[in-house]
C-alpha cells in the first residue's frame, strides 16, 4: 500500500507476469478464483453454442430447399461447412499448444468463422482438460521464471578474492 494515498500499489511483482486467458485471466497459473468452475461455464456455453449454431445453420439450409436452389448448392453448403469446420477444429486444437504465425492466423480469420461449429467443439473438448491455451502459456511462464532467476541469481562471496590456480 502507498503510505501517502492509502491506496494499494499497482506496480507490478518483479519477474516475468503470466499471459491473461480469455475468460480465466490469470487464475490458470495457480488454479484460483472459481478456476474449476469457469472451466466448466466455459465448456458448456461452448457446447451450448455450438448446438445455437448447428439450428442456425440448419435454418439457413432449410431455407435454402424451400427457395429450390438444387441439390448442388445444397451439397456444396454441406460440404463447405463441414470441411471448414474440421479444419477450424484441428487448427483451432494445435492452437491451444503451439503458437500460429499471426499473419497466417489473421488471413484465416473469415475461414475459421465459417467454420465457428468447429472451433466451439475444441474449445469445449479441451475445457474438459484444462483452460484453453493453459499448457502452451503455463511453459512460457515457467521457463521465462526460470531464466529470471537465472538471471537475477546473487554470487555467494567476492568474486576479486577468488584463489586462482597456477
Amino acid at each position: 500500500m502507498s503510505d501517502e494515498t492509502g491506496t494499494p500499489s499497482t506496480s507490478p511483482a518483479p519477474g516475468p507476469q503470466p499471459e491473461e486467458i480469455r475468460f480465466f485471466g490469470t487464475t490458470w497459473v495457480d488454479h484460483s478464483g472459481h478456476y474449476g468452475l469457469r472451466r466448466a461455464a466455459v465448456g458448456v456455453g461452448a457446447l451450448v453454442l455450438a448446438v445455437a449454431g448447428c439450428f442456425v445453420l440448419r435454418f439457413a439450409y432449410e431455407g435454402l430447399a424451400i427457395a429450390d436452389v438444387g441439390s448442388l448448392v445444397n451439397l456444396l453448403l454441406i460440404v463447405m461447412f463441414a470441411v471448414c469446420s474440421a479444419l477450424a477444429f484441428a487448427r483451432t486444437r494445435t492452437g491451444f499448444t503451439e503458437r500460429h504465425d499471426p499473419e497466417k492466423q489473421a488471413s484465416l480469420r473469415g475461414f475459421l468463422a465459417i467454420g465457428f461449429v468447429g472451433v466451439l467443439i475444441a474449445y469445449a473438448l479441451r475445457c474438459v482438460v484444462e483452460a484453453p491455451g493453459e499448457r502452451l502459456r503455463r511453459g512460457e511462464y515457467e521457463s521465462a521464471l526460470d531464466q529470471y532467476a537465472r538471471r537475477t541469481k546473487r554470487r555467494t562471496g567476492n568474486p576479486s578474492k577468488k584463489s586462482r590456480k597456477r
